[in-house]
């Protein structure tokens, strides 16, 4: 008896990490219509990275030359038949989001650092790692506008990459407490400043401009969606509506991740995984709490399961590559080239990619 008070006790009263928030969670929409069940992304070609892992984002210099960063904090370099590999710069925390600017220099959010800035010699500097006095806590995506200005997301104030051992585990946490302290921040270079373009986003992810350079486009993980929201909002509250942001995607079957520009004025989208048990609790966060509390062993985890998609800017889906068969790492995104489309993913110990 006293054996079963004792488990009872932990589970009720054990200290967790998350103040879980009750939230409204759609209908998932399965894998049908445009989603319909695939295998165009099983059997991908792929790249080894050696002793590194966790190719999460790729960007094609003006070198013609493929750069990733990786979960050691390197960022390599190689050709894009993956030859020639070297490491191209070091940051010391966990290079994410990648874009290049104006001047040759690798843009960098780095979800430990900040946004860092590589000189093309491999030279890292800081730019910014805080925002009106408080602590850029996860810096996750990256685009270069045309205004010269860098867009970047902070996916969480909650949790840190440095504080929670990794991205992955930061990423579960805020999205099961679901209380939307990612933003979207603008850096400035000519006056070195930050300030915030967008809040209230549940786990804030890629981003990428539209073309005509007005709006950026940017991933709420934690609530299955993207949304469009003017470049030049100013502090936008994305929880009380707004003439400057509407949603694009909704109620997608996975978590989106890396926003890239494709070619034909596509945008890839990649989906982190398949949507889980979570959506049961949204309205529960006591039982949110209680999960944590359980050893990971005994939860139920859906096995691993590729899929990328490709956009209009309207929204309308014009591409779908599923793996369901649990052999794709947790996919991330995708780089395309002219004959390539380059994998992304935040686990894997090779770089993926398939012949177009």
């Amino acid at each position: 008896m006293l054996s079963l008070l004792v488990v009872a006790a932990y589970l009720a009263f054990w200290p967790v990490p998350i103040h879980a928030v009750s939230w409204n969670a759609p209908a998932a929409p399965g894998y049908q219509g445009a989603h319909a069940v695939n295998h165009r992304l099983a059997g991908q070609h792929k790249i080894s990275l050696g002793a590194e892992q966790g190719p999460e984002h790729v960007v094609v210099g003006a070198d013609g030359m493929l750069y990733t960063g990786v979960a050691s904090g390197h960022i390599l370099r190689m050709r894009q038949d993956g030859g020639g590999q070297t490491v191209f710069a070091a940051t010391g925390g966990r290079p994410l989001g990648l874009d290049f600017d104006a001047g040759g220099n690798l843009i960098v959010a780095d979800a430990v650092k900040g946004l860092l800035s590589v000189a093309p010699d491999g030279k890292v500097t800081l730019l910014t790692d805080a925002v009106d006095g408080t602590a850029i806590g996860f810096a996750d995506a990256v685009a270069v506008a045309g205004n010269g200005k860098f867009y970047f997301s902070d996916a969480s104030q909650r949790f840190s990459a440095g504080r929670q051992g990794g991205t992955v585990e930061a990423a579960m946490l805020d999205v099961m407490e679901q209380s939307s302290t990612g933003r979207v921040l603008e850096y400035d270079p000519a006056s070195a400043s930050t300030r915030v373009v967008a809040s209230g986003l549940s786990f804030a992810n890629g981003l990428v401009p539209s073309a005509d350079q007005r709006h950026l486009f940017v991933a709420e993980s934690g609530k299955y969606r993207v949304w469009k929201i003017e470049l030049g909002a100013e502090r936008l509250d994305l929880a009380r509506p707004s003439p400057q942001a509407r949603i694009l995607a909704d109620n997608l079957p996975g978590y989106p991740d890396n926003l890239t520009r494709g070619l034909g004025g596509r945008i890839w989208l990649g989906l982190a995984g398949q949507r889980n048990d979570l959506d049961a609790m949204a309205g529960r966060p006591r039982l949110r709490e209680l999960a944590l509390r359980i050893p990971r062993f005994l939860w139920s985890v859906p096995k691993p399961y590729g899929h990328v998609i490709a956009l209009t800017e309207d929204g309308k889906v014009v591409d779908d590559l599923q793996d369901p068969s649990g052999a794709s790492p947790l996919t991330t995104g995708v780089t395309e080239t002219a004959d390539r489309l380059y994998i992304h993913s935040a686990t894997g110990d090779s770089l993926g990619w398939l012949a177009k």
